[in-house]
């Protein structure tokens, strides 16, 4: 199935723009259903905001408000958006038995919205690097795009889910290199937990021992581009495992109280659609934070498009005299991108989202 899902997940938008990397996991994530004549694809589907469904095969009749219908094709260009984008669908009826794609939403805008940030190569290249390394060093755009590092799970439910995307930036910025050699304890089972590390060059062995006379058994090896140690970032727990350079190597690491910092949300202002309409009446300006193929496909009207991922760059030609309400479609990369703007002495508030 994977190698199917892939196909089509290069032909839908938003999708197709994602890394490859991102793409393939996604592809392990989603799955094709099919569904019968007369029937509501949409039917499991409560809410628009818990699913993306996109139209593979056949045709669907789409009812809007004001009784308005529309025919869509499974090979039509508006089938390469989400069936349940727009907020005015009410009904939506297979006349053929039909095929459909269904992805997580929140899982899709979580990857968008790290590949997005992975893609600003001036925005994280800030990373201190160590004079007289012998071997290049990986920059944050390449640990950001290692899906074993920072996969969707992690970002979705790990300790790194906790991080406002907005705090990413300066997550890597206070990361601290440093070299060990082979035989060197970087982590002491019963130690108090003080470092997040990644591992740029070289192995480590784990091992654990069940008691306090009970030998150590070797229960993992670590590689490059492995983490480990996070854990001790969120909590107070004792280390629960040895781990020691099988090699000389470079390391990454994050100290606790910096994370702990980190986790703290943004400090930007929300606000709800009738206060973001009151400030648009008084010169404030719609900015969607999407990518172009959402932005056109669908957005409010009289929005500028500023993609998160071009943000920096496009940002100079704003008026910075005038407020900017900016969104996305649940709240992640908009906050992202205000926050950016915030950074950068513009007036800007996130569009508060109904999930």
């Amino acid at each position: 199935m994977t190698t199917a899902a892939l196909t089509i997940l290069n032909t839908i938008e938003p999708i197709a723009k994602l890394s490859e990397g991102r793409k393939q996991e996604l592809a392990d994530l989603c799955f094709v259903e099919k569904v019968s004549k007369g029937v509501n694809p949409l039917r499991m589907n409560v809410t628009h905001a818990k699913q993306a469904v996109y139209l593979i095969k056949g045709d669907l009749e789409l009812r809007f408000a004001k009784n308005s219908k529309v025919l869509l094709r499974g090979d039509a260009p508006a089938a390469k958006h989400p069936i349940n984008s727009d907020q005015n669908l009410v009904d939506c009826i297979a006349i053929t038995d039909v095929e459909i794609l269904r992805i997580d939403n929140d899982l899709l805008d979580i990857m968008m919205t790290w590949d997005q940030l992975s893609t600003d190569e001036e925005a994280l290249k800030n990373l201190h690097h160590k004079s007289g390394d012998k071997e290049p060093n990986r920059t944050p755009v390449e640990w950001m795009r290692d899906t074993g590092v920072f996969s969707v799970a992690k970002l979705q439910s790990g300790v790194f889910s906790k991080v406002p995307v907005a705090n990413i930036e300066a997550m890597f910025q206070r990361m601290e290199r440093i070299s060990t050699v082979a035989g060197q304890v970087v982590i002491q089972q019963g130690a108090v937990g003080d470092y997040y590390y990644l591992i740029e060059h070289g192995s480590l062995l784990v091992s654990r021992a069940d008691g306090v006379n009970a030998p150590s058994i070797l229960v993992a090896e670590l590689k490059e581009g492995d983490a480990f140690g996070e854990e001790a970032l969120v909590s107070d727990n004792k280390r629960n495992a040895t781990v020691t350079m099988k090699t000389d190597g470079q390391l990454l690491r994050l100290n606790k109280h910096d994370f702990v910092a980190l986790l703290k949300e943004p400090m930007l202002t929300q606000v709800s659609r009738e206060v973001a309409e009151a400030k648009v009446a008084d010169g404030a300006v719609w900015v969607d934070v999407r990518l172009p193929s959402e932005y056109q496909y669908e957005h409010i009207e009289g929005a500028v498009n500023l993609p998160l991922k071009e943000i920096r760059q496009m940002m100079s030609g704003l008026d910075r005299a005038k407020p900017y309400i900016v969104y996305c479609q649940t709240g992640r990369r908009s906050s992202a991108a205000a926050f950016i703007l915030v950074q950068n002495g513009f007036d800007a508030v996130v569009l508060k989202c109904h999930k």
